[in-house]
Parts: C-alpha cells; structure tokens; sequence
C-alpha cells in the first residue's frame, strides 16, 4: 500500500503522508505512468469532496456510498468498555452463561493473556478492502455477485475509553466515522456529517479479530447455545441479544428496530473466534399505515491470526451482507454484497494520540431523526 505520495513539483521535496493508505491496485487503475496516477487520484477525491456532479455517473456514486456504509462502517448494536479487564466471574448464573464465560477465558489467553490485554491503551491498524454488490433481485430468486469488485483502504485509531477514528477511501470516494466517548457520527465528503442514536457504540470492524478484549467484553454476557462445524473446525456458538432498551433508543419515528442479535463462532481447538455474524431487523413506517421491513445479516469469516507485540491478530477475512426488504405493499427484494479485507499493519500504545485526534465534525447533525441510516 502507498502511504506517501511523491513531490512532483521539486525533486527534492519532502513526500507527502496520505491521511488513508492506498492499495497499489486502486492507484494502478488510474493511469499509466506513477505522475498520471497521483494526478488522477488527487482530481478524483477533489471532486467527490466538492460535491461535483459531473465527474461520474449518479449510480454509481449511490452505489458506493451504500457500500462505505452498509459494509464499511457499520457498528455494534451495544456499547462495549474497551478499558473494561475482559474477564467476569464464573458463578452465580445459568449453565448456558456460565460455559460462555469459561470460553470467553479460553478467548483471552488464546489471543494473549488478561495481562497482555490489559496493556493495550491504544492501536492502529491499516488495511485494504475489496467490495462488490449484486442487483436487487425478487422474492427468493439466488443472488449472485456481479462486476469488478471496488478497491479501497482504510486507517483506524482506537483509544480508551470508547474513542475511535475510521478514515475509508473506495474508489475514491470517502467515509469517515468516529466516537468521541459521547457521540458517535459518520461523515462522507460533500455531505453533512450525523450523529448515530443512542449511546456510543464500537465499529464492528474493530470485533473482525482486531481488537480481543473488546470482542471479550462483548460475549462476556453472551450464552452458549450449541456446537458447530465452521471449515472444518468444531466450534462453540455464543449468542448475545440487544436488550429492548438499547432498540428503543436507536429507533425513531419513521423506523423501530425490533431486534438485532450476534453470535460469535469460537474454536473447540485453538479457542480463537473464527465467525463472527449479526442480524437486525427494522420495521420502516410507511405511508397509510403500510410497513417494510429490512433485515440485514452480516456474516464475517475471520483468518489468519498472527502475534503482533505479544497478542493475536486477525490479519484477513471475508464479509457476506445480505439486504431482504419485505412487507405491506412492497414486494420481496434481496440483494448480497460483499467485502474481502487484508490488515496490512497493527501497533498498540501510539504516543502523541490525544483526544483531539477523535473530536467530531464541527457540522455535526444531531436531528436524528432524519440524519441516521437505520440500516448502517
């Protein structure tokens, strides 16, 4: 991935740092030598953030910008303490609870130890993503992904308590997203920044096998519900349900959230968390009464665990996004899409990174009700 772009103006000029990473791929598609690429990539995210019509077809740009929200940015139906010790005593509670508890143990030391986790204050993780998406298609018919797939990269800042930073670029266009500890908002370039309902919540990117005592703290109240065989690895299953308070307060006068559940597939063998899915369910109230729903199923295969300073990261996987709209004078609609992400690098403990660095936009809309995807 690029992470400096040259000085074409003097030769002994200093490069610049790019605020997000570019895959190699996404610079290669924008011309034929390395000063036409910059030069059409500046031009690009120069037009996307001034709203310029002109520069590419409307479509497209929807779609785009569906994908850097549905699939980019997405969050984690609950508020979850990053600086929180991962561990919950095993007593006083159902079988069901106590056996998560005792696998939510075995989580922890397989990525590193209570000790090695505790340690973490702060982190950043850089990677590449690719995103493609199907037509909307009727009723139950198989959806298929279509075209060449979109390439983007990404930067995320974490530090605790409950404060994060996401810059993504795909194609060229923009989402940027964060928590302030009070707030959290998503931004994209030439649109008003809005606020998310409700308490802040993590980046479910983070739970994709980045951030352990995160995805510790969350299963820490979870059940177990069963085994199951994921590629060939027995696994336990642990469900967790958001809790009717937290739907309401993200619900609103045009839409109710009725439910949104998670599981998390952990390995029998090396106790890593291997699937990760969610499912939410919203009701959009129409006109004359008339509702539709939108369910939106996010299931994540997370690979490739590696050790960076003495705890274990996930550096690949795969996401699969399914969209079913159904209800009172609507027909049956479904449409897939889907991400392939590679972490290119992670560190913990970043000096200089101060509350400053996650401060939310000055043009932050809190009239929620009409700001917020409900489905993002």
């Amino acid at each position: 991935m690029k992470k400096l772009c040259p000085n074409f103006d003097r030769e002994d000029g200093l490069e610049t740092v790019l605020e997000v990473p570019i895959p190699d791929e996404m610079l290669a598609n924008m011309g034929s030598n390395n000063a036409l690429r910059w030069h059409n990539m500046r031009m690009l995210m120069k037009s996307h953030a001034t709203g310029d019509k002109t520069s590419g077809n409307a479509s497209r740009k929807a779609e785009l910008l569906l994908l850097l929200n549905i699939v980019g940015s997405p969050l984690i139906p609950l508020p979850v303490q990053s600086d929180q010790a991962p561990t919950r005593p095993i007593k006083d509670c159902s079988f069901e609870a106590s056996t998560a508890k005792y696998i939510i143990q075995q989580y922890i030391a397989a990525t590193g130890g209570p000790a090695a986790l505790n340690s973490v204050r702060s982190m950043y993780a850089i990677g590449k993503v690719k995103m493609s998406a199907s037509e909307f298609h009727l009723g139950d018919e198989s959806v298929r992904l279509r075209g060449k797939a979109e390439v983007g990269g990404f930067v995320l800042w974490q530090k605790n308590p409950d404060l994060w930073y996401l810059e993504l670029v795909l194609s060229g266009y923009k989402v940027s997203a964060g928590s302030d500890g009070k707030v959290t908002w998503r931004q994209f370039a030439s649109q008003q920044s809005h606020a998310s309902r409700g308490p802040p919540r993590p980046l479910r990117r983070s739970l994709q096998g980045l951030d352990p005592r995160s995805t510790a703290n969350l299963f820490a109240d979870a059940v177990c519900i069963g085994e199951k065989t994921i590629n060939n690895e027995d696994c336990f299953i642990l469900k967790l349900e958001a809790n009717p308070e937290t739907l309401q307060a993200r619900s609103t006068s045009s839409f109710e959230i009725i439910h949104h559940t998670l599981w998390g597939y952990f390995s029998q063998r090396t106790g890593l968390l291997i699937q990760f899915e969610d499912s939410h369910l919203l009701r959009m109230n129409g006109k004359r009464n008339e509702s539709v729903f939108w369910e939106n199923s996010m299931e994540s295969i997370i690979e490739d665990y590696r050790y960076i300073d003495g705890i274990k990261i996930a550096h690949r996987g795969r996401t699969q996004v399914t969209l079913f709209r159904y209800g009172e004078g609507s027909a049956n609609h479904k449409r897939k899409m889907e991400e392939v992400w590679e972490i290119e690098e992670v560190d913990f403990n970043i000096w200089g990174l101060s509350m400053d660095c996650f401060l939310a936009p000055s043009d932050l809309k809190k009239d929620l009700d009409a700001g917020e995807n409900p489905l993002g």
